[in-house]
């Protein structure tokens, strides 16, 4: 692989225009780039940027789950955790069930493909909804609930994606074995999180440096993950867990004022990059895929994980009907269709082994359910939070 400063500033150049037309237009960010992607793959210029699990899920995939959980209040967050667990547990679980047997008896898939495909397209992939929610300034209960459900929800199918591939290539699936897999994904994924942002802290507390301030968030959110993934942990835990606890040192005041402000803002330049290089790399890899061998197999994909994510959502959120933890019906219809997948998925997706036989075709349906989400969840989305009211029109557009 090269990628040299020149590839590096055609896509800069190409983030801008894109993030100023479509400001102009009114236009899903994630679309517009995602369509520059594919033009880019279309013209005579080799951009040799991989989509792979290595980059994606090591490089890319850190800071935006450290940014976002630096976002998350704990206090908001805890009022609201039994909801956001049962979804992002239970709720994916069966999800992932539904996705599995429909791929394995309409697709013809075997267990063990339609098993992980299952596992990984359940995972709502924060990068989108993010970066829709940031587009369409959600705020409120409903702000909340996605993105730390989204969060979750990634460590929870990562999870149960790397114990489905471990038997498929011959691990023990004894039920003991299993349950120590996920002991120490979980529990190992937290505790890095944790030991990380409270070195962190604890620096960060005898400096007045604001760039060293920075450096030291950079470290958390790269740190905790690959600790995590050093020891077979969970690594989207880990950052996650490590933006809390940051985030609630900064609330503290030990990031001072000024200090707080620069690491807030340099954090969100790092998610509007990390966000514009994977979907200019989705569009670019969208047009290198061939969908017609597996169109059938594809469209029952998007219907299944459409079914899927409203059943993880509405049952789910019905078993908290007349209790303090009720969730509003239009807040239920947003966390169903704001269950997009994204970048998460094809890491995952891509990361598979050649030995496993329908690996092509499932890589290809990923990227299909991706498309999916990018073109038609994302476009209506907008429109269906102003419908919904959870967000209104400024008084210059009505």
């Amino acid at each position: 692989m090269t990628f040299d400063i020149y590839e590096l500033g055609l896509l800069l150049a190409v983030t801008t225009a894109v993030a100023l037309v479509c400001e102009r237009m009114r236009l899903p960010y994630t679309i517009g780039l995602v369509l520059a992607g594919l033009a880019l793959a279309a013209l005579p210029l080799k951009i040799e940027l991989p989509l792979s699990k290595d980059f994606v899920y090591t490089f890319l995939l850190p800071p935006l789950v450290f940014e976002a959980a630096l976002r998350l209040s704990w206090p908001r967050l805890r009022r609201d955790l039994p909801v956001i667990l049962t979804l992002a547990g239970p709720g994916l679980i069966v999800s992932a069930l539904l996705l599995a047997a429909g791929m394995h008896w309409i697709a013809g898939w075997s267990w063990t493909a339609a098993g992980l495909f299952g596992a990984l397209i359940s995972a709502t992939d924060p990068v989108a909804v993010v970066a829709t929610f940031d587009e369409a300034r959600v705020r409120g209960r409903v702000d909340l609930l996605v993105r730390a459900e989204s969060l979750i929800n990634d460590g929870t199918a990562a999870t149960a994606f790397a114990i489905l591939l471990a038997i498929a290539l011959g691990a023990p699936a004894a039920p003991m074995e299993v349950t120590w897999t996920l002991l120490l994904t979980v529990g190992g994924g937290l505790a890095s999180g944790f030991a990380v942002a409270g070195a962190l802290l604890f620096f960060v507390g005898h400096t007045n440096n604001n760039l060293v301030k920075i450096t030291l968030t950079t470290l958390c959110g790269y740190g905790s993950f690959l600790l995590a993934q050093r020891i077979d942990a969970s690594g989207v835990l880990a950052a996650l867990a490590a933006g809390l606890v940051v985030a609630q040192g900064s609330r503290w005041g030990l990031f001072g004022s000024t200090g707080q402000g620069a690491v807030a803002a340099f954090w969100e330049y790092v998610a509007f990059l990390v966000n514009s290089v994977i979907f200019i790399l989705i569009g670019l890899h969208e047009a290198e895929r061939h969908f017609l061998p597996v169109f059938w197999p594809a469209s029952a994909a998007i219907l299944l994980a459409v079914a899927g994510r409203a059943i993880a959502v509405y049952p789910f959120c019905a078993l908290f009907r007349g209790t303090r933890y009720a969730v509003e019906l239009r807040h239920q219809h947003v966390l169903f269709w704001g269950g997009f997948r994204g970048a998460l998925p094809l890491a995952l997706a891509l990361g598979l082994p050649m030995s496993i036989a329908e690996r092509e075709d499932l890589v290809t349906v990923t990227f299909a359910v991706v498309a999916f989400s990018v073109f038609v969840q994302t476009l209506v989305m907008i429109p269906l939070l102003y419908r919904l009211g959870v967000i209104h029109r400024p008084a210059d557009q009505t």
